[in-house]
Formats: C-alpha cells, sequence, structure tokens
C-alpha cells in the first residue's frame, strides 16, 4: 500500500511540473510572439530548462533545450514575413547558444550531483556495515569470556585432583590446555579493549611511573614462553652498564601491556636459540625503549601495515598471533603523545621501539 501510495503522489509531482514547464512555454512564446523579432526574450527559456533538468531526466531536458531554441530562431520569420537585419539574426543565435550552454551544463551537474549522491549513500552503507561488523564483534568476544573463565577454572579443578587423581600424561595435558585457553581469552580480552579504545578512546591513569621496572616485570612473566622456545632475554641500558630509572607520566598497566605485546612479537619472530632484547635510552626530552630481535626482518611492502588492526605479516614467524597486538600497542602509545617505530637491523633481526616524553623523579626538586 505504501509503495502504491509513493507511485501516486511521485506521478503526480511530475505532471504538476510538466504543466509548469508548459506554463512557462507559454508567457515566453506569448511575450516572444507578440512582440518584433528585435525584442529577444529567448533567454526566459533557460527557467524551464533548469526546472525540467532538476525535476526530470536528461532525455526532458534535452527535448526543452532544443524546443527552446527553434522557437527563438522560428521568432525571425513567424507571424509575419517582415524583413529582419543581421544584427537581429546574431542576437537570437546568440540566445540559443546561450539556451543550449544552460542545457549542456545544467545536465552536466545534475550527472555531477547523482554521482555525488550515489558516492555518499555508499559511504554511508559502508559506515553502517562497519558499525554493525564491529558491534557484533564486540558482543561476540564480551559473550566468551565467560564460558572461557568457566573451562579454565573447571580445568584447575581436574589439575587439584577435585575429580580424583590424575596421571603425570594427564597433568602435561592440562596445563597445555590452561595455557591454550588463557591465551585465547587474553586475545579476547585484547579485542575487546581496542574496540572500546577505538569508540570510546582510552582512558589514562597517569602517574609518574619507571620504565626499567616496568621491563624487569615484564621480562620475568615471559621468560618462561621464551625458555620453551629456546629464546635469551636480555635488559641493557645503551652505553651503561649500570642500572637506570626512566621516568615518564604514563599508566603502568598499559606500558606493561606495551612491553608485553613487544617482547611477544619478538618472541614469535626469533628462530630457536636467537636472542631478544631490550635496550632503554634516556635522552633530555625522552625515554626510548627498543625491543631487538634475531628473526627475518621486516620486508618493505610490511613496514606500512605493522601497526594495522589484524594485520600478521608474511615473514617467517615461530608462532602466529592474532594482528592485534601491535594495534594495540599503537593505540596506547598514541595515548601517551609517544612515537612508536619499526625498523630493519643489520645484518639481520628487527628493532621495534618506542618514546615518551621524560617525566620528573618523584621526590624531585625542581
Amino acid at each position: 500500500m505504501k509503495s502504491i501510495q509513493t507511485t501516486f503522489f511521485g506521478q503526480e509531482t511530475a505532471s504538476r511540473i510538466r504543466w509548469l514547464i508548459v506554463g512557462s512555454f507559454a508567457v515566453v512564446l506569448l511575450l516572444e510572439y507578440s512582440t518584433p523579432p528585435d525584442y529577444v526574450f529567448g533567454y526566459l527559456y533557460i527557467a524551464p530548462i533548469l526546472l525540467t533538468n532538476a525535476r526530470l531526466n536528461q532525455w526532458r531536458t534535452f527535448q526543452v533545450t532544443l524546443m527552446a531554441a527553434a522557437l527563438t530562431m522560428a521568432n525571425l520569420w513567424l507571424p509575419t514575413n517582415k524583413a529582419v537585419i543581421a544584427s537581429t539574426i546574431a542576437s537570437r543565435i546568440i540566445a540559443v547558444m546561450a539556451l543550449v550552454v544552460t542545457g549542456v551544463l545544467s545536465s552536466r551537474i545534475r550527472r555531477s550531483e547523482d554521482a555525488i549522491a550515489r558516492q555518499k549513500a555508499q559511504l554511508q552503507s559502508q559506515e553502517q556495515l562497519a558499525g554493525m561488523r564491529e558491534d557484533f564483534v564486540s558482543t561476540l568476544t564480551h559473550d566468551l569470556k565467560t564460558p572461557l573463565l568457566g573451562a579454565i577454572e573447571t580445568i584447575k579443578a581436574f589439575q587439584r585432583g577435585e575429580f580424583g587423581s590424575t596421571t603425570t600424561a594427564q597433568t602435561a595435558v592440562l596445563d597445555t590446555m590452561v595455557r591454550s585457553h588463557r591465551t585465547t581469552l587474553q586475545m579476547v580480552e585484547t579485542m575487546l579493549d581496542i574496540y572500546r579504545n577505538d569508540s570510546e578512546g582510552l582512558t589514562l591513569s597517569l602517574q609518574p611511573v619507571d620504565l626499567a621496572s616496568l621491563a624487569e616485570a615484564v621480562l620475568a612473566t615471559l621468560r618462561e614462553m621464551a625458555s620453551i622456545r629456546r629464546i635469551h632475554l636480555s635488559l641493557n641500558y645503551g652505553d651503561s652498564d649500570f642500572r637506570r630509572t626512566l621516568w615518564v607520566e604514563g599508566d603502568a598497566l598499559q606500558l606493561q601491556r606495551v612491553f608485553a605485546n613487544l617482547l611477544t612479537n619478538s618472541i614469535n619472530h626469533s628462530p630457536r636459540g636467537g636472542r631478544v632484547e631490550i635496550v632503554l635510552e634516556s635522552q633530555p626530552s625522552y625515554q626510548v625503549v627498543k625491543v631487538l630481535d634475531e628473526g627475518q626482518g621486516i620486508t618493505p611492502d610490511e613496514l606500512p601495515l605493522l601497526f594495522e588492526r589484524f594485520y600478521q605479516g608474511h615473514g617467517d614467524r615461530q608462532a602466529k598471533g592474532s594482528g592485534l597486538g601491535l594495534y594495540l600497542t599503537r593505540q596506547i602509545i598514541e595515548a601517551h603523545h609517544g612515537t612508536l617505530w619499526a625498523e630493519n637491523r643489520s645484518p639481520q633481526g628487527a628493532l621495534f621501539g618506542f618514546r615518551l616524553p621524560t617525566a620528573t623523579m618523584p621526590g624531585a626538586v625542581e
């Protein structure tokens, strides 16, 4: 019913437009043919031409333009056969040219407007689709947390012997299952954080933070994973052999995630027996952190995409990730007004680094 009503009103509007165009022609014809040929009123046909182009289609615009041009020239001889001078003919030719130019330009403008409208509609559709997709992923990842946590707790109950004793082989399998579920849970939480940061922004709890202490804490948590893959982890302070403090104004929890993401990425890229190193450097205005590995390095076409969402690269990795860690790292560093970058090392390996503005050490007198 609604479709029938829309069609009816559309037809009624088109009919009104046609009668308005006919009325405009009648007014101009009255002026043209009731006055001598020296008086050129053909320019007034521009109004119905523009109206036709705006309300009807291109073919109708062409017809109205052609009719207006013909009537403008016909007034040289009709309704009388009075002789006309050359200047009158020239004036009417100029008027015809103006009508033709108006018809052509208005048609081109109409096509451009239609193209812009289509592109705008397409962009809106893509934005709506992207929004729906992100809402779906956010909801899905949120709903996945509960069963994952339940599965982890159930496996822990098996490990504690609440369902009977387990053999050594069963204990090893349960340990593997716990690690796998925890990895999946971490990926789910990372995805939730990323979508939340994109939509709401990253909220930081800022306070003086020592990057050296954070680096040591994260190294301690990742040593087991590195040892399983036979990767040697180390920490040094650039040209100095002594421990330093690198104070920044930051969110300790979020910066800890940055260290964990960069170290995990380097471990995943390193061959067995390789070395992953954190280098801390203190500069007057910035504190600089570099994570170096001995992997295959970064290809030129990968460099611009490393910190994009879900990008995993094409290198020979020891373990595949979700492609979210580096993107989350970028979000965190940018929220701290810092700089994140990556480059190749010589002769082999990659360097991932970030720098953050230096903060005054707590208790220091300015």
